[in-house]
């Protein structure tokens, strides 16, 4: 079948896309072994990042949550702001060492401390598990934050495809509960309605980037059979999106996920939620992390330590 998305393709993005094997989700737990193998084979120590590993309790009746730290490896007596980090991986696979280059980055470029947080993940634990553990490390963090050095008035969450959506929905429920309040939320080209209706959902259907078939995969395996799905499983179904802090977020214009968070977005600012949003022409699923060198990875690099810097100090 000839490849018609390649073609459209910006071409600094083409060496990865090309070289890429895809996901291989008919074979799930292989596929996540070797993932978790390369996650560990790629660790890089960054003489300018401090790193520890904690566990932290999950919500009643939860299993414990490992969260990586990483702070700026020079001490400071000032107060830093805070950022908890979600990786991606389609809630199937992923762990807090998958974006550690990024994780890294933010500390530098940011001067935050950052918590990765090592959710549960399908098809072993539904929907919504993933959320409450992150709320629960929201909690940890606000209460812990004198102690990691760190401005409980200035903490935000970032997450990456599922880990946008898990960002998303976590803004919801910590309004929801009357929890510590997020200065900003970047839920970055987050998977954000299962229903899959959208013409971009089914757009894009190489294999070799994320796709309309991962996609479904995703939502069936994370959601299970005959779950009620509610917006903290699925953020698009909310019908309030008052109160909600800030948002920066961006997609590609090739990315499955388009119209659903291009819809979103227009929602927010209905609602008087600050939003900045960025749509990258010629650009699929994760292009920053794939050809992170690219220009265009590399503007929104800087779009996003721009909108964290902002956030946390003016």
């Amino acid at each position: 079948m000839e490849d018609t998305l390649r073609g459209r393709i910006d071409p600094e993005l083409l060496s990865f896309y090309d070289a890429s094997e895809g996901f291989d989700f008919d074979a799930l737990d292989d596929f996540v072994v070797r993932m978790n193998a390369v996650e560990i084979a790629n660790l890089k120590e960054d003489p300018e990042v401090f790193t520890e590993e904690r566990y932290i309790d999950g919500l009643e009746g939860a299993p414990s949550i490992k969260l990586r730290i990483y702070r700026p490896a020079a001490q400071t007596q000032d107060l830093r702001p805070g950022l908890l980090f979600f990786h991606g991986g389609g809630f199937l696979f992923g762990s807090v060492y998958r974006q550690e280059v990024l994780c890294q980055r933010y500390v530098k470029q940011v001067g935050c401390l950052v918590v990765s947080v090592e959710y549960r993940l399908a098809p072993s634990w539904k929907a919504p598990a993933p959320v409450e553990d992150a709320y629960a490390a929201l909690l940890w963090l606000y209460e812990n934050a004198p102690s990691l050095g760190v401005d409980q008035t200035r903490l935000a969450a970032a997450g990456l495809s599922a880990g946008g959506t898990i960002v998303s929905a976590l803004s919801m429920m910590t309004r929801d509960r009357k929890g510590p309040k997020l200065c900003l939320q970047l839920p970055l080209y987050a998977e954000l309605d299962w229903r899959l209706t959208t013409p971009s959902s089914r757009e894009i259907t190489s294999y070799k980037v994320w796709c309309y078939e991962n996609n479904r995969i995703s939502w069936d395996l994370y959601l299970g059979e005959d779950k009620a799905v509610d917006y903290y499983d699925s953020p698009a179904l909310c019908e309030d999106l008052t109160g909600l802090a800030p948002v920066f977020s961006f997609v590609g214009a090739l990315d499955p996920v388009r119209d659903e968070n291009l819809s979103f977005w227009t929602r927010l600012l209905q609602a008087g939620i600050p939003v900045e949003a960025h749509i990258f022409p010629g650009a699929y699923h994760c292009f920053e992390l794939g050809s992170p060198q690219a220009a265009v990875s590399q503007k929104a690099y800087e779009l996003t330590y721009a909108a964290l810097k902002r956030a946390f100090y003016e």
